[in-house]
């Protein structure tokens, strides 16, 4: 079973930055790719961010890239995702998830597994 505890949500003024964690159970961490996905009221869950195994290979949403950096620490089980230059449309619940495969996961089915979610919300 995979337990993911993500952490680091909040309310941030448009313009500003805020990082989110993620902590993992630690015996097969290595093996997932992981990503950061977010569904915002009245709309489908989307993945905003995903990074293979080694974190070597990552891939963002058009809606955030050169502004959000996904990263991982397989020593310390846990991957982030960095958020900077926050829009009011990036308010969601932000979920972290672990894919099945160790490969590059892009679609939200590919991630079978999920926390609980951490609400960020950008105001105007």
């Amino acid at each position: 079973q995979v337990q993911l505890v993500e952490s680091g949500g909040g309310l941030v003024q448009a313009g500003g930055s805020l990082t989110l964690s993620c902590a993992t159970s630690p015996r097969t961490f290595s093996m997932y790719a992981m990503g950061w996905l977010r569904q915002a009221p009245g709309k489908e869950r989307e993945v905003v961010a995903s990074v293979n195994w080694s974190g070597v290979q990552k891939d963002y949403a058009d809606s955030v890239k050169g502004r959000f950096t996904i990263s991982r620490d397989n020593a310390k089980n846990t991957v982030s995702l960095q958020m900077k230059f926050l829009k009011p449309e990036d308010t969601a619940v932000y979920y972290c998830a672990a894919a099945l495969t160790p490969g590059m996961a892009k679609s939200t089915t590919a991630f079978p597994f999920w926390g609980q979610g951490t609400q960020v919300t950008v105001s105007a």
